[in-house]
């Protein structure tokens, strides 16, 4: 079994969260090779069983690099990206230190994924093993107001931007701003901090209410699943496509219907009707999905004159993230971004248009899972150690 840990934590940095929260279905267990007629081998339990026997058998210790380059990285984001990358830097023997908006270590996986599905005691395990190897973090600490982009600039040889993408994806529809109206990271950042032990707005909790979420993706899923667990009186999900076409983990979707949770599929909304200032219904559009194109996807159109009035309480938007404007919040113009928003960088080096700085993670290719996050998140470590090593080398 150690042999099987140390083979599981050779190429992912956190294989006890990823055993518990990837979607396993349509990923690795999807595309499993015996699993036509015999199912699939269950990976993300394996997963799971190999890494917590190595934490109960005290095989998973801090580090302690073979010696200490002189090198400091300086990491925004303690996301999953940010954490991995941190890591890896540190076993090479950098100086690392992690700065993060929030107060706690994590990230999304702190705030954003469900504690039924990821209880936070895991990511605070992980937390104190990578205190416990050296790496610093400076938490509460947005970058532009607390400090600016340049003085933490100044304090590191090396800069990594790994801050995940948190912005809202507007629905655009009138009206989207009223105060029962939530974006979904909002609703399941607080959520989650009222697991925590935090205090959170009344307007979060939704006991009693009814509930109608907009959108199709695992957040979507996330959302549902909470609002089930607050003891909302029903919970809609609203989704432009069929099930066939919806981009989150079916499993997820089997596992929301068994809890209570009311699909209703080609169903988008167009209009929220008000009173006394919070929204009371949902018009909600029909839709149809049109031919497939050329890539395979098929579009949707509404069916004219189909529509219908939906009572609700409280809605929560989850139709996905974007990323912010870093470029304008930390006041570095010559920070380049994609058309997308992300940040841009050379595919190969992980390196932004501004030297010495790199990027990793959703803040570069989009919202995306965790496990890619990681992954990106040590491959952009490996350039940064090159990096560093030519710049030692240099300075020699």
């Amino acid at each position: 079994m150690r042999e099987a840990y140390e083979i599981s934590s050779a190429t992912n940095n956190f294989p006890e969260i990823c055993g518990r929260i990837c979607p396993q279905d349509r990923l690795c267990e999807g595309n499993c090779v015996i699993e036509k007629g015999f199912g699939s081998v269950t990976i993300g339990s394996v997963e799971k069983t190999i890494t917590e026997t190595a934490f109960a058998e005290g095989w998973v210790q801090p580090f302690t690099p073979s010696h200490e380059t002189g090198r400091s990285v300086g990491i925004i984001g303690a996301g999953p990206a940010g954490l991995a990358a941190a890591e890896m830097l540190r076993r090479h023997g950098h100086a690392v230190t992690v700065y993060d908006r929030y107060d706690r270590v994590g990230g999304l996986m702190i705030y954003g994924i469900p504690n039924f599905k990821l209880d936070k005691s895991i990511v605070a395990r992980r937390e104190q093993l990578l205190r416990d190897s050296g790496i610093q973090f400076r938490l509460n600490t947005t970058i532009g107001p607390d400090l600016s982009f340049d003085e933490l600039r100044s304090a590191h040889d090396a800069v990594l931007i790994a801050t995940g993408v948190y912005g809202a994806r507007a629905l655009g529809i009138s009206l989207s701003d009223a105060p029962n109206v939530l974006p979904a990271l909002d609703y399941l950042t607080a959520n989650n901090k009222r697991c925590l032990g935090d205090m959170i707005a009344d307007q979060y909790i939704t006991k009693g209410n009814h509930v109608v979420v907009i959108g199709g993706g695992d957040t979507a899923m996330d959302c549902v699943r909470t609002a089930i667990r607050q003891e909302a009186a029903s919970i809609t999900c609203l989704y432009r496509r069929d099930r066939a076409n919806m981009p989150g983990s079916l499993r997820e979707v089997k596992n929301a219907e068994d809890e209570g949770v009311r699909f209703e599929w080609l169903s988008a909304p167009a209009a929220f009707h008000i009173e006394n200032g919070r929204v009371h219904a949902v018009e909600v559009q029909r839709m149809q999905l049109n031919p497939a194109d050329a890539s395979g996807r098929q579009s949707v159109a509404p069916i004219t004159g189909d529509t219908y009035r939906m009572p609700t309480d409280v809605i929560i938007q989850a139709l996905g993230f974007e990323a912010e404007d870093l470029s304008t919040l930390w006041n570095t113009p010559t920070l380049k971004r994609t058309t997308y928003g992300t940040v841009a960088i050379d595919a190969k080096r992980f390196e932004t248009s501004i030297p010495g700085v790199f990027a990793a993670g959703d803040i570069v290719r989009g919202a995306s899972l965790v496990v890619w996050a990681i992954k990106d998140g040590r491959d952009a470590a490996a350039a940064m150690h090159r990096h560093l090593t030519a710049q030692k080398a240099q300075a020699a």
